[in-house]
């Protein structure tokens, strides 16, 4: 039992504590107002991302490699389902690094926190 504990434990810091390199692109108003994954409205004017597999209600940083502008965003979707693609960020989060332009950046992402999620919750 305490092992199970402690591969918990040490499972949850090399989450917290890695950063991810991939390609970050987003998406706007296609689908403004739609459901997402997780229960929401979507809303190109929130700091918010897709991510295929990290658990919904996590906060990550994205920065852009290019220039090293961050944000924070909070996953409420899945995605992005396009080959090569880490994360798709929301409009207003893009803006925020210099992504709208070119659609797509060569981007860090670490994991900052993850709260506890229902379904619907904003």
């Amino acid at each position: 039992m305490v092992r199970f504990f402690a591969l918990i434990l040490f499972s949850s810091f090399l989450l917290f504590s890695k950063n991810y390199i991939g390609y970050a692109s987003w998406y706007g108003k296609d689908f403004q107002g739609k459901l997402t994954a997780s229960g929401v409205r979507y809303n190109m004017f929130a700091y918010t991302a897709a991510h295929k597999h990290l658990p919904l209600g996590t906060v990550v940083r994205i920065t852009n490699l290019k220039n090293r502008k961050f944000v924070d965003v909070k996953i409420t979707d899945r995605g992005p389902y396009v080959r090569g693609r880490m994360i798709d960020l929301s409009y207003l989060a893009a803006k925020k690094i210099g992504l709208v332009k070119s659609g797509v950046a060569k981007v860090s992402m670490k994991v900052l926190y993850r709260r506890p999620f229902k379904y619907g919750q904003k």
